[in-house]
């Protein structure tokens, strides 16, 4: 695939060229964000997602009054003496876990009871048996407890009426645990935005075939896949698809029918980009206005098909392309899953190394960021230079170091704002 030379060599500016600024393209991007119709899945298929409802407890938690401990059910005043003299109180039966026979304390007795046991009527309080000798017949109690000790209420989780689930929460464990133990076996959510990966470029063969001479393996469908995958989209990859218009319209135009969001790799800058921009022509408006970034200023981005569907136009170049979708495709993404800040974290970091950049565009180059074991300062190495290609810098990378578009060169030791790319950072 052919290059713009401006992608191919980023510290050549054709100033003649209009340009958009970065923050303008992301606010034209997000602002096609379309949440998927909310649908009801079983619990156990809802983690990761989204609630799309306001879920109300209509059972207590727990349900009744239980023995938060093994140990033996009493009332609390007949036990109000021990420690200081010997209380001794007949047991008279055992409740397990799970019992649903109903049974009545007297005054001066006992009940031995597992954690999780249904008190018995009368009973406020349960002795642990690290506080008593643990017979059977009759026990010895050495420390009180006061009324209310060791039990779990009912409803001292959650009462009925609660909302035990709020609608925009992601379902996490906790989640799912809690919507269990409320009683419930389905629940409303947002579902992931579908995302279908193209790749276009008659030089591309899969990574199962040796490529020839003049070709290369398709690495944009294969990595822009796992990246929409860990945005938290459910992802399509189309793998290869010929730049013959008729071919390229088709699969696009059907992709757009099962699709939030398509992105086409390959599909921005030189005589292929020039072919994807006539073939989709009749699917719908695609704007080309130059982005003040690098790597990536040439890209495209539009709202084909009859549901104005976000489709991103992305360099051939697998680095290029990867840094768009950092800065634009996932954020919509997680818009469109309903996430209240689509953006990565953001933090200041001294710089390690001087670096330098494109007057007039954005950049976003490769960094490592560390932590000061001493201060807790940021700090951050730069991976080799800007250039489009160098792919195997952002493999090792755990952040992108933003350089503001005025400024072509940063000392070392000054302050730069990174943008995170993995939680370990």
């Amino acid at each position: 695939m052919t290059e713009s030379l401006d992608e191919a060599r980023p510290e050549v500016a054709e100033e003649e060229a209009e340009f958009r600024s970065v923050d303008a393209q992301i606010a034209m991007t997000l602002d096609a964000a379309v949440r998927p119709r909310p649908v009801r899945v079983a619990i156990s298929e809802a983690q990761g997602l989204l609630c799309a409802e306001e879920v109300v407890a209509e059972h207590a938690l727990p349900g009744f009054d239980q023995a938060a401990v093994d140990g033996y059910a009493v009332r609390s005043v007949d036990v109000r003496a021990a420690g200081q003299e010997e209380v001794q109180l007949p047991v008279v039966g055992e409740i397990a876990a799970g019992s649903r026979q109903p049974r009545r304390l007297q005054p001066g007795q006992a009940v031995r009871v597992d954690t999780g046991a249904p008190l018995p009527t009368l009973a406020d309080a349960v002795v642990p048996l690290a506080y008593t000798d643990g017979h059977q017949a009759k026990v010895t109690v050495h420390r009180s407890v006061p009324s209310a000790g060791y039990v779990r209420r009912a409803g001292e989780d959650v009462q009925i009426g609660d909302v035990a689930v709020r609608s925009g929460d992601t379902i996490g464990s906790a989640q799912v645990g809690l919507l269990a133990a409320v009683g419930r076996a389905k629940v409303l959510v947002y579902p992931r935005p579908r995302v279908s990966i193209v790749s276009v470029g008659d030089e591309l063969v899969d990574i199962d075939r040796t490529p020839s001479v003049g070709q290369v393996y398709d690495v944009n469908s294969y990595a822009l896949a796992a990246a929409a995958r860990d945005a938290g989209a459910e992802v399509s990859r189309v793998g290869i698809v010929s730049s013959e218009p008729k071919r390229l319209r088709e699969i696009v135009e059907g992709r757009l029918l099962m699709s939030e969001i398509v992105v086409v790799a390959g599909g921005a800058g030189g005589s292929t980009g020039d072919e994807v921009h006539s073939a989709l022509s009749d699917l719908g408006r695609i704007d080309s206005t130059r982005v003040a970034m690098h790597p990536g200023s040439v890209q495209g981005f539009g709202r084909l098909g009859p549901d104005s569907v976000p489709t991103f136009l992305l360099p051939g170049n697998p680095m290029s392309a990867l840094v768009v979708f950092e800065v634009l495709v996932r954020p919509l993404i997680r818009a469109a899953r309903g996430t209240r800040n689509p953006h990565r974290r953001i933090v200041g970091a001294r710089l390690l190394s001087p670096i330098t950049s494109t007057e007039g565009r954005r950049g976003f180059l490769r960094g490592q960021l560390l932590r000061d074991e001493a201060n807790g300062e940021y700090l951050v190495h730069p991976l080799g230079q800007s250039g489009a290609h160098l792919l195997a810098s952002l493999a090792e990378a755990n952040c992108l170091i933003n350089v503001p578009e005025e400024m072509t060169e940063v000392a070392a030791g000054e302050q730069v704002q990174v943008t995170f790319l993995a939680q370990r950072a």
